[in-house]
């Protein structure tokens, strides 16, 4: 690790200064900013000098001027998801990410386009795809990788199997030196480097340094340049070659910005496929996967693919890509091959042709025939790092050597052989996976990176392991690149004297070796600067959660993140709805958690949980719990988050919305006094806002409306309490938000469950869940309350009754926060399991009821809370209001960004309604006006409501009941807006304090009575 982290010396001092007047855009010397961009998706670690973020190409091309004038370092970053330590060093680094996306053109009829290279792939393709074309290569981190990193590192993905490297998408690039020289460079035929030379200056001087180089090793690269479609490692020197066309940016591409910066690129695209075939092939192991091969490549697939049955049980195991495995042929290996075409005939014809001609290697053959079905095998194959990183009751993986390619006739033996090599180092447990078409093998390696042992046991790896590629003629990297992880390595790849051209070719476009320095060329070992590493000793502090598969360590769950930035999307699922909404890098999961590292380490971040850096980067993240789910790690910032503001704020004076939304349960008590009351001064003009600002509350939220009673009050009352049911006992269980402001909810699920025939028991003490004090980190008042509830329910959970819970956020907290505060107590445990929702007690316990009265012509469009997509899933839930008649649309809209007290929190209204915007909102105005709103959550009715009046929110419950009645669910909308108290009068107003002050009296005086 490095030893130098504090950078307030007086010329970083001026640095800072000078970038701040210089450059349009942002720029951040201060320890949270350094501490988020200090590695990347690498076992390494750099803290860097600061952060600029330009927010224009020029404003990029200020800074590089300001940073020569310093001699500072600089490296460029992209989606910073770099495997090798290419994007972390002791430099200024430039986040393109955030404002350089711009397509500044687009050719539509050559399908060339010229773009800003912070654009992320994905998003780039959603804007291409209207005229039908996308860039050809598609690396794993599609969702965030940009085409800025993926023209420094040279990315492939399975699509170059079709489409090639990144260099075979490059046309030109307008790119600019360490020293300020910005020019346009891309193929030269000879006259045009002649002419170029003659016009001199220090352009002139550029190719004539790059036209010496190649005729002085034009022998040595035609000879030692293995030919093979991944050789991604070293520089591409071979593009300097005449039957290469002097293409001096395609040169550059993977270069991993230690000669250059890339201002623009211009790019050839590809077409869409109109249609794709998808062929799963099984096989007795891995090798003989990896014989077929060659076979499998005369017939011309557009995707080739290898995945061993380890990865296959690891994701089993951690219940990932469930529906795509069960697709697997038989097997314990297996080759995904995909057929691109014009039309699925043609598609589907080519794939038969496959299988009929692979029949003699192997009978286990699969044509998938559903476009989900085939997604969700791609999804498998993407999900293979995440699958790997931490294997459950074995070490932790890493890279390291991850990303070796050989001639794809020769990969069975070379899998042969390298599977020897990991038994001899008892590294036999890794996974083998890949590019298998073009003879590229990923893996993750239990590599010990903390202790001597261990780091010279990898080192010696290492070593052997290129050894044996090079006998194989392939490449240390087939798409990952060099970086500092096998930077060291190139000699035994190319020999000493392509390696001291590699260092000619540094000096000529970056004399001084300011750009990402100690990558590829004259580079760090391939054991320092270690993220771990022997000086590794983080602080191990004393917490709330339990945070068992971390081996109950802090520590080790703020490590959890292995950087590979899904949370930097801005597509599907629901992580990470703050980094959407602002761009930020300190805003996604994966910023929050090299902040948590960085306070662990102590080093760049020194006041451990004081710190107000790590504070001011969790203020803004929502809690959704969507990082638990959506995450290939499991990374739960949640929980982080609540852990964190229990220690930060321990003895401390919390912001006052901690004691006004954190204490809800306890207000809604008092409130249920004299609701009315307590309605007509939330909701009155001045009075509210006065309210709003002591209670932290955002002026602009409207207050919610307490319900004229609550359901615990009226449960006793109905005849359904007291009728037995045929199918046992459930207990539907109050949670604060049903119970004080939608007590109508509460009481259609408790009829749902009455005509289902369960016998509906309802607590008659006080309970709660814990919410929203874990929410807000106030984590010892949580346990207290949720030990009391256990007290409450502990005959119930002894019984094994089902607990029903409506509202997801609570369900939530039983199910996955209650097991890690209260770890090992029993009754915890039982009512994590013995938890359910409406859906999952009437799938799972009356699988064979459904409702009396067939909705007909009902459609509902459908967004499931957060929890319930991260912790408790909506399956049960959905097929159980089909099984009511309901035409389902579930959105995959993200979170609402409502958040529980988040989005009420003064502060935090803009970002709020930026994650409402995304894809919530627009859906829901999309939709047809009859169809349904269906949201279970609170939160998400709520901000439904207030950011879109028109509609009227449901809960499930709501519409089964209708199905119950014979009703129409229309109606459940009626009565949804009847149920709620209007604002009261003036009348009302001026009567509260005597109503309020009465109301307090009758409650004392029958307490002491009793």
């Amino acid at each position: 690790m490095t030893a130098e982290h504090t950078r307030t010396t007086p010329l970083f001092q001026a640095l800072e200064q000078r970038l701040h007047e210089a450059v349009e855009g942002e720029v951040r010397f201060d320890p949270g900013s350094r501490a988020a961009y200090s590695t990347d998706a690498s076992n390494y670690r750099q803290v860097p000098i600061g952060v600029v973020i330009p927010r224009t190409p020029d404003a990029a091309e200020a800074a590089i001027a300001v940073c020569h004038d310093f001699d500072v370092p600089v490296l460029s970053r992209g989606g910073a998801t770099s495997l090798a330590g290419q994007c972390c060093n002791t430099a200024v680094v430039l986040d393109w990410s955030k404002y350089c996306t711009r397509v500044e053109s687009l050719d539509v009829d050559a399908g060339t386009l010229v773009v800003q290279p912070g654009i992320a792939l994905d998003p780039l393709n959603d804007h291409l795809a209207r005229w039908g074309w996308m860039v050809g290569p598609k690396p794993s981190t599609h969702v965030s990788c940009t085409i800025g990193g993926m023209i420094g590192n040279n990315s492939c993905g399975s699509t170059a199997q079709a489409y090639g490297k990144m260099a075979n998408s490059v046309r030109r690039l307008e790119i600019l030196t360490f020293d300020g020289h910005r020019m346009w460079v891309g193929p030269s035929p000879e006259d045009e480097v002649d002419r170029i030379i003659a016009a001199g200056g220090r352009r002139g001087e550029i190719y004539t340094g790059l036209r010496q180089l190649r005729d002085s090793y034009a022998d040595e690269i035609r000879a030692r340049y293995p030919d093979i479609p991944r050789r991604v490692s070293g520089y591409n020197l071979d593009q300097l070659l005449p039957e290469n066309d002097f293409h001096v940016a395609r040169l550059l591409v993977g270069s991993e910005n230690t000669l250059v910066t890339v201002l623009r690129a211009e790019l050839s695209l590809v077409r869409v496929p109109a249609a794709t075939s998808l062929v799963l092939l099984g096989f007795d192991d891995i090798c003989c996967a990896a014989d077929a091969v060659p076979r499998v490549l005369e017939h011309t697939p557009a995707a080739l693919e290898g995945i061993d049955h380890r990865l296959v049980q690891l994701e089993h195991s951690q219940h990932l890509a469930a529906a795509a495995l069960r697709e697997l042929p038989d097997g314990t290996a297996w080759l995904m091959v995909q057929f691109n075409g014009e039309a699925k005939d043609d598609t589907d014809a080519k794939a038969h042709a496959m299988i009929d001609d692979l029949h003699p290697v192997t009978p286990h053959a699969k044509l998938l025939d559903d476009p989900d079905h085939e997604q969700q095998v791609w999804a498998a194959r993407e999900a293979g790092l995440g699958a790997t990183a931490y294997p459950p009751n074995d070490p932790e993986t890493h890279e390291g050597w991850e990303d070796a390619a050989v001639p794809p006739r020769s990969l069975g033996n070379y899998l042969r052989d390298f599977r020897k090599l990991l038994d001899k180092y008892d590294y036999g447990t890794a996974s083998l996976y890949g590019h298998f078409g073009h003879g590229c093998v990923h893996t993750r390696i239990p590599f010990d990176l903390r202790t001597a042992e261990g780091i010279a046991k990898y080192r010696s790896f290492a070593e052997a392991s290129a050894r044996l590629v090079v006998d194989y003629g392939g490449s240390l990297s087939g798409e990952h690149g060099d970086g500092q992880a096998r930077g060291e390595l190139l000699p035994i790849m190319f020999g000493d004297r392509l390696v001291t051209a590699f260092g000619t070719l540094k000096s000529i476009f970056d004399p001084g070796n300011r750009m990402n320095p100690g990558k590829i060329v004259h580079p760090y070992r391939l054991d320092e600067n270690l993220r771990q590493g022997v000086n590794y000793l983080p602080i191990e502090p004393a917490t709330h959660f339990a945070y068992p598969d971390d081996d109950h360590r802090f520590s080790r769950a703020a490590a959890r993140c292995v950087g590979v930035g899904k949370c930097r999307g801005h597509e599907s699922g629901v992580m990470c709805p703050s980094y959407r909404a602002t761009g930020e890098e300190e805003h996604s999961t994966r910023g929050r958690a090299r902040l948590l590292f960085e306070m662990l380490q102590g080093e760049v971040i020194t006041d451990g949980w004081k710190s107000v850096a790590v504070r001011d980067a969790l203020d803004l993240c929502l809690a959704c719990k969507g990082c638990r789910s959506d995450c290939p790690v499991n990374v739960d910032m949640a929980t982080y988050k609540a852990e964190f503001l229990s220690h930060h704020y321990r003895w401390r004076i919390r912001p006052r919305s901690h004691y006004a939304m954190g204490a809800i349960p306890l207000w809604a008590r008092l409130a249920a006094v004299a609701p009315t009351v307590v309605n007509t001064l939330t909701h009155t003009p001045g009075v509210s806002a006065a309210i709003k600002i002591a209670g932290g509350v955002d002026t602009r939220r409207p207050f919610p409306r307490f319900a004229r009673r609550r359901f615990t009050a009226i449960w006793p009352r109905r005849p359904l309490a007291a009728r037995p049911g045929s199918r046992g006992p459930v207990v539907l269980w109050p949670d604060t938000f049903t119970n004080n402001f939608d007590p109508h909810i509460a009481a259609d699920a408790a009829d749902v469950l009455a005509a289902a025939g369960f016998t509906v028991e309802v607590p008659t003490t006080a309970v709660c869940c814990g919410l929203t004090w874990i929410s807000t980190g106030q984590l010892a008042t949580a346990k207290h309350v949720l030990t009391r509830t256990l007290r409450v329910l502990a005959p119930a959970l002894r019984a094994g009754t089902p607990v029903v819970v409506l509202e997801p956020s609570c369900a939530a907290v039983f199910r996955s926060d209650l097991p890690e505060l209260l770890h090992g107590n029993e009754d915890a445990h039982r009512l994590a399991q013995q938890t359910v929702t409406l859906g999952e007690v009437l799938h799972q316990k009356a699988p064979d009821w459904s409702p009396p009265h067939r909705l007909r012509g009902v459609s509902a469009l459908i967004q499931p809370h957060c929890h319930q997509h991260a912790v408790l899933k909506y399956d049960a839930d959905e097929q159980t209001l089909t099984a009511a008649g309901v035409d389902t649309t579930v959105l995959d809209a993200g979170c609402c960004g409502l958040a529980g007290n988040f989005g009420f929190e003064k502060g935090h209204y803009e970002v709020s309604v930026a994650c409402a915007e995304d894809t919530l909102l627009p859906a829901i105005r999309r939709a047809d006006p009859s169809a349904l709103v269906l949201a279970d959550g609170f939160s998400c009715r709520t901000q439904i409501r207030d950011l879109h009046p028109g509609a009227t929110p449901l809960h499930g419950a709501q519409v089964l009941a209708a199905a119950v009645r014979g009703e129409d669910p229309t109606d459940s909308r009626a009565r949804t807006d009847l149920s709620r108290p209007a604002v009261p009068s003036r009348t009302a107003l001026l009567a509260a304090p005597t109503a309020v002050a009465a109301a307090l009296l009758v409650r004392r005086m029958r307490h002491h009575h009793n």
